[in-house]
């Protein structure tokens, strides 16, 4: 059983090239007591795609999700900003340093 939840989504976006992507990692325990790993990927606004990955154990699954986020981190990917609504409901966001 996971003890502790694992979750990360990350963006890249970058207007100059027309890119804004997100990419979200997620371990989750199967109904019979394994790991597994969701990847979901694809543009900002879009439904994209999805993979799943089965492990015997969470130390394989937290490996195989440390490892990812390692390789999305060195291509650019951060955290999402954080957004909220303001009084005349236009969205306000605010990029963490």
């Amino acid at each position: 059983m996971i003890a502790q939840p694992y979750h990360l989504y990350i963006e890249r976006i970058d207007a100059t090239k027309n890119m804004a992507r997100y990419y979200a990692l997620s371990i989750q325990p199967t109904l019979f007591g394994e790991a597994s790993l969701l990847r979901s990927w694809g543009r900002i606004g879009c439904r994209g795609q999805q993979k799943i990955h089965l492990f015997q154990d969470k130390h394989q699954a937290v490996s195989l999700f440390l490892e990812l986020a390692l390789q999305k981190r060195k291509r650019g990917y951060r955290a999402r900003a954080t957004c909220g609504k303001s009084e005349n409901s236009t969205t306000v966001c605010a990029v963490p340093q």
